[in-house]
């Protein structure tokens, strides 16, 4: 990692009250690049997600974004829970819309609850229920599923745990966020990534996503910045839409717009991966869920540059992060290897972003570096697992985020 030049201060976060979003996840349509959602009606989603950073007030956001009609919430409340998504004692909280325990989220809008007086620690787990009175066909959702969900019939927003009849969740619904009122005050980093940010191939609701470990090294080291929020979504692309809207696209909505922001981490290399991908009876398929003409190295590095300058812009550091190997994966050809090597040297060389994270030199394996080492990958060739991710955790400076 270098660093390279200097951005504007960030902004002031010196008062105490100030919100900073500890946990988050990109909303997506409800299409079919996502695990299907079935409609439902009269039923309460209990969601336990686990927040990175601490404090001693706590607010949710909801999404309708893409949602084709209004999206009524007849209760919703927050509580501590256990590691298996069990209720704390004494810990459950009505969750309010302006005062009011109802809120109708029109179709294409979020919605942000009030403030809860709930003490969150660090790395705490929050179970957060929604009851949904009125039929939902279109819930917007995210789609890889890593915490814990249940879909429980009627009303269940008090109960302290699941009923006999709840059934799982085959993706994350409606939340999209929580903030909080850190004690005392800390930054975000928000990650915009792909599938390798996302965690795919890391064990599922178990917190071992880079991004979910680096919190965990923030918080033992005492880092200044504790909050890690992962925008991630699998088979996002930075310059076309497919499976997620285009990464510059949600740029400001996931991104810019986090409460607190300090640092961003760009870490996205599916417009490399799919441009240079064979085209052949096994890849056909799954490329004709990523529309639009194939770009250039050239298009990937000036995609970065506006990321830089629109993150400097908001008075943020960014910070980017080389591409991965992926020979040996279905995707992979020498042609697309080798504009991996030139985007990559230019990442590192470049001066355009604050510091590098160079996780092509952690997980490429010394033999043939075109591939991912044998012991960090899923069994793809292009995708980690749990070691694959603790290791670009660990290879990440702290002092960059102090």
């Amino acid at each position: 990692m270098n660093s390279t030049r200097t951005t504007p201060a960030s902004p002031d976060d010196s008062a105490p009250t100030a919100w900073v979003r500890t946990w988050g996840a990109a909303p997506q349509a409800p299409d079919n690049s996502v695990s299907f959602l079935e409609p439902f009606e009269n039923a309460t989603l209990r969601q336990v997600v686990r927040i990175s950073g601490g404090g001693h007030h706590v607010r949710i956001r909801i999404s309708n974004e893409y949602g084709t009609v209004p999206l009524t919430v007849g209760a919703a409340r927050v509580a501590l829970a256990d590691a298996d998504g069990a209720i704390r004692d004494g810990s459950s909280r009505a969750i309010t819309f302006g005062g009011r325990s109802t809120v109708t989220v029109p179709a294409g809008a979020p919605a942000l609850s009030d403030p809860v007086d709930l003490t969150a620690p660090a790395l705490s787990r929050l179970a957060i229920s929604l009851y949904l009175p009125g039929r939902v066909d279109t819930a917007t959702c995210h789609g890889t599923f890593h915490t814990l969900g249940r879909l429980i019939p009627g009303d269940a927003t008090a109960c302290a745990s699941p009923t006999t009849e709840a059934a799982p969740l085959p993706a994350q619904a409606l939340i999209t966020a929580v903030e909080v009122r850190p004690d005392p005050p800390t930054r975000a980093i928000a990650v915009l990534g792909d599938s390798r940010v996302d965690g795919i191939g890391s064990t599922p609701g178990a917190d071992r996503r880079w991004t979910d470990l680096l919190a965990e090294r923030l918080h033992a080291h005492g880092s200044r910045t504790r909050c890690v929020v992962n925008q991630g979504i699998g088979g996002n692309r930075l310059l076309r839409d497919g499976i997620g809207t285009a990464a510059l696209a949600r740029f400001d909505r996931d991104i810019l717009a986090t409460p607190g922001l300090g640092h961003v981490v760009i870490a996205v290399g599916n417009d490399l991966v799919f441009s240079f991908a064979p085209r052949n009876e096994e890849t056909a398929a799954f490329l004709a869920m990523f529309p639009g003409e194939p770009v250039s190295v050239d298009d990937i590095i000036a995609a970065h540059l506006q990321a830089a300058a629109r993150a400097t812009a908001h008075g943020a550091k960014i910070y980017a992060a080389t591409i991965a190997p992926y020979g040996g994966s279905d995707m992979y050809t020498h042609q697309g290897d080798r504009a991996r090597e030139q985007i990559n040297d230019w990442i590192r060389t470049s001066g355009a972003f604050d510091a590098v994270l160079d996780f092509d030199a952690v997980w490429r394996d010394p033999a043939d570096p075109s591939r991912i080492h044998d012991a960090l990958h899923m069994g793809d060739h292009l995708h980690g697992n749990d070691t694959g991710y603790a290791a670009l955790a660990e290879s990440i400076d702290l002092s960059l985020f102090d």
